[in-house]
């Protein structure tokens, strides 16, 4: 693994490349031939330099969060950090959607005629919709719903209708729903990073969990309110598994009340058991899993029972997807015009720390081997190889001229760093892999800048790899893009 700051600026300026590559390339393509059915490829936005009243506030949080950020997220007593967090999230998200104005940002943003306020009439008899919903799904069915709610199962547009029961009804307190509960996806993964990793770490990664250009489409796109669902099932899963709770029970069969909901919430979250696996592997345990099960059959036999099949709707929904946008765009580009998305929404520093652990990754693999040789061949010691340091070098190799230190002569303090360490790294390689999943299957052709939200948030604790040196620089570049998005580009969510 490379030393200093120069292979993640190397990483940082292959993201660059690749979407300039995606903007270019797309844009020709959508002039000659019209097939990618976006107005800025790869984004679903259009060109237009704009300002709105969130912009000084959207400023003033971003200098706020670089200045004080780190010195607050190692300060504060652990109980406030996770609240700290997601009220921080929610100012920078609420700032963020006002740069584009009330109205255009905020009020209409959930009403166009794509959205999932569009339908609430239709449930005036919730039972009756639920029913017949899989009949309204394909574009020729007679009232077809609207792409939304078609794309989605029901406990999607069942949840704002909820909220419209409830006496809050309309754009307004539907966007105010989807950001403030967004925003409490950081205060989760501060949870699932303290169970699963260390104090350390998670401490670490608050500020980059705040300022992140996820920020952008969680205000306001539903994506963000699924973003929050899944981080919350996989918090409690993973405070089940490592019994960091007084109630590991219950929190495994909260978790998989939550995994039901995110899987009628969108049908590729069910991409989510990835992560979940990864959970219980970092655990090393199988102990919450029958109540995370339990959890997921009491949410999947409730919407049964009450007539929806998420089979059948799901492979209606495959026909419906080909039968619009997604049969014309071609796969050729956006299989590698997604991830040009996708590291604009991760930004620089989840760029620079996602390199940090492939390599890190890779340094684990070439020890593996190593060691599986060594077995083979008796009498041959094990290469040593360790997870890099905040300067690149692993910790076990020593500094030039010393011997390296054998496994009992380290510290308990290093060796636990160490295995956190390890544990993060393995979590975001696990995001990351779900990702690749996610783009490989063709079913995210466009638009996956809010569709892989759920995703590409577990990208950004991956900053808490990078020195603390640079920290404060990185945050900056994480604020940066945001603000340049939100401001160049007049995004569709």
């Amino acid at each position: 693994m490379g030393r200093g700051p120069v292979p993640d600026l190397l990483a940082v300026l292959a993201a660059v490349a690749l979407v300039s590559a995606a903007v270019v390339i797309g844009s020709a393509i959508e002039r000659e031939h019209g097939t990618l059915r976006v107005h800025w490829p790869p984004y679903y936005a259009e060109l237009e330099p704009h300002v709105g009243p969130g912009t000084p506030f959207a400023l003033l949080i971003a200098a706020a969060v670089v200045v004080y950020g780190r010195t607050a997220a190692a300060r504060l007593p652990w109980r406030w950090l996770p609240p700290a967090a997601w009220g921080a999230s929610m100012a920078w998200i609420w700032s963020l959607a006002l740069v584009d104005g009330w109205h255009r940002g905020v009020e209409n943003q959930l009403t166009s005629a794509y959205e999932y306020l569009q339908e609430i009439d239709r449930f005036r008899d919730v039972g009756a919709a639920l029913r017949t919903f899989t009949d309204h799904i394909l574009l020729h069915s007679p009232d077809n719903w609207v792409p939304h709610v078609a794309g989605h199962p029901p406990g999607a547009v069942l949840t704002f209708v909820g909220l419209d029961r409830l006496g809050l009804g309309g754009g307004p307190w539907a966007s105010a729903f989807v950001i403030t509960v967004g925003a409490s996806a950081a205060a989760a993964l501060l949870v699932a990073l303290r169970a699963l990793t260390d104090e350390e770490h998670a401490r670490r990664a608050a500020p980059f969990l705040v300022l992140a250009p996820t920020a952008v489409w969680v205000g306001v796109s539903a994506d963000g309110y699924f973003t929050a669902v899944a981080a919350w099932a996989l918090a409690l899963l993973a405070v089940a598994a490592t019994r960091t709770v007084r109630a590991p029970r219950v929190a495994a069969l909260g978790s998989g009340l939550l995994f039901g909901l995110v899987c009628y919430l969108s049908y590729g979250l069910t991409l989510c058991a990835l992560l979940g696996l990864a959970v219980l592997a970092l655990a090393r345990t199988l102990r919450p899993l029958p109540h995370v099960l339990a959890g997921v059959a009491v949410v999947a036999a409730a919407f049964t029972l009450a007539g929806f099949n998420w089979w059948e709707a799901y492979h209606l929904l495959t026909e419906r997807y080909y039968q619009g946008a997604a049969g014309i765009r071609p796969y050729s580009y956006w299989v590698w015009g997604n991830l040009a998305c996708a590291v604009t929404v991760a930004g620089p520093a989840a760029i620079a720390g996602v390199r940090r652990a492939l390599a890190c990754g890779a340094v684990a693999g070439r020890g593996a081997v190593g060691r599986l040789r060594a077995r083979q061949r008796p009498g041959r010691p094990p290469d040593g190889h360790g997870l890099p340091d905040d300067h690149g070098l692993p910790h076990d190799h020593g500094l030039p001229g010393n011997r390296p230190r054998s496994e009992d002569q380290k510290q308990p303090d290093d060796r636990n760093r160490l295995g956190s360490r390890n544990r993060l790294v393995a979590l975001v390689l696990a995001a990351l892999l779900t990702i690749v999943v996610a783009d490989l299957s063709g079913m995210s052709k466009a638009e996956t800048e809010r569709i892989w939200l759920p995703f590409l948030t577990w990208l950004l604790p991956a900053a808490a790899l990078l020195p603390r040196a640079g920290a404060r620089w990185w945050l900056a570049a994480q604020a940066a893009v945001a603000l340049l998005v939100n401001h160049v580009l007049l995004t569709g969510w």
